[in-house]
């Protein structure tokens, strides 16, 4: 057994705690040519058990291909379900159906969540018909979808009613024109709103590398998954937990803490900023296994098109 310590603090062998089950395989949905379903999954489960296969998480599966993905797990009979998230591309007409059909399989599969883009003007009466039709032991992930501008107030404003009805946010990472996805500003702000909540979000597959970089082919500049893990571990050493008379520590991930969204804002904007990847890899590598945790309470997953590259350049940094 390995004795080096990893990310997460404790001397371990594999993936340490704040790396497990992180990334979850997006290629059905990524965008680009449209996957073959058999490729995608021998592919998802090549990664899962891969050298690093413990960094896998749930394969996206679309609503629209769901039958189709059904039908290749029938021909393969896989020796435990498998975890998906499942992603509504039909409309939320389209979801009891959906879940109906993964409930019938269960032998199969395994749905965790259910991700779905919001509407423009993301309001209470949409978010009461999310949170009927999905059901309490699967967590209804939603995107508020944002204008093509940083700094958005009605933006925020959307994240903080998806977290008010017990949604978990997702953040859209990536996309191939200018404004498509957040930047520094408003990820910040982002951030800042789910720490001081105490809820979970999820991260879209535009993480491909692991620090912020331009792409020399369109000149936009990305956000890299270090700079994002960095960003939610300063943000809740600025949030304090509540321990009870017996000890136990309460509200990690699961509710609100105490504290104005606006003072977190400044405790992650560098993280964001930050180009260095062997200081961030520095300061992952340096979080203890309880800070972990509680970190991956509140950064559940985010997507990757090639899991496997990924975990090849968390190994390359040290962290696995």
């Amino acid at each position: 057994m390995s004795t080096v310590p990893q990310a997460g603090g404790a001397p371990v062998d594999g993936v340490p705690p704040l790396l497990a089950r992180i990334l979850d395989d997006a290629a059905l949905v990524s965008p680009g040519p449209r996957r073959e379903m058999t490729d995608a999954v021998g592919a998802y489960l090549d990664a899962r058990g891969g050298e690093h296969g413990e960094l896998v998480g749930a394969l996206v599966v679309p609503v629209s291909r769901l039958q189709e993905f059904v039908a290749d797990l029938v021909r393969r009979r896989p020796p435990e379900p498998l975890p998906i998230a499942l992603s509504v591309d039909t409309g939320l007409g389209g979801v009891p159906k959906a879940l109906s059909l993964t409930s019938a399989r269960a032998a199969l599969l395994a749905t965790g969540t259910v991700e779905m883009p919001a509407p423009h003007d993301v309001d209470s009466v949409w978010l009461e018909r999310v949170t009927e039709f999905v059901p309490d032991d699967v967590v209804a992930v939603v995107e508020p979808r944002r204008p093509d501008a940083d700094g958005s107030d009605d933006w925020i404003d959307g994240v903080k009613r998806v977290v008010g009805h017990g949604c978990r946010p997702k953040l859209r990472c990536g996309g191939d024109r200018a404004g498509a996805f957040p930047g520094v500003t408003d990820v910040s702000r982002f951030l800042a709103v789910v720490a001081a909540s105490g809820r979970s979000f999820t991260a879209s597959i535009g993480l491909q590398s692991a620090v912020r970089h331009t792409d020399p082919a369109t000149g936009f500049a990305h956000h890299g998954w270090l700079n994002l893990l960095v960003a939610v571990t300063r943000a809740l050493r600025s949030v304090p937990e509540t321990t009870t008379s017996e000890g136990d520590t309460e509200r990690r991930g699961d509710g609100p803490y105490e504290v104005d969204p606006a003072d977190l804002v400044d405790a992650v904007r560098d993280a964001l900023d930050a180009t260095d990847a062997t200081a961030l890899a520095g300061e992952v590598a340096a979080v203890d296994e309880a800070t972990a945790r509680r970190v991956r309470a509140h950064l559940s997953s985010f997507g990757s098109t090639a899991p496997a590259d990924q975990g090849a350049e968390m190994a390359r940094l040290g962290l696995v």
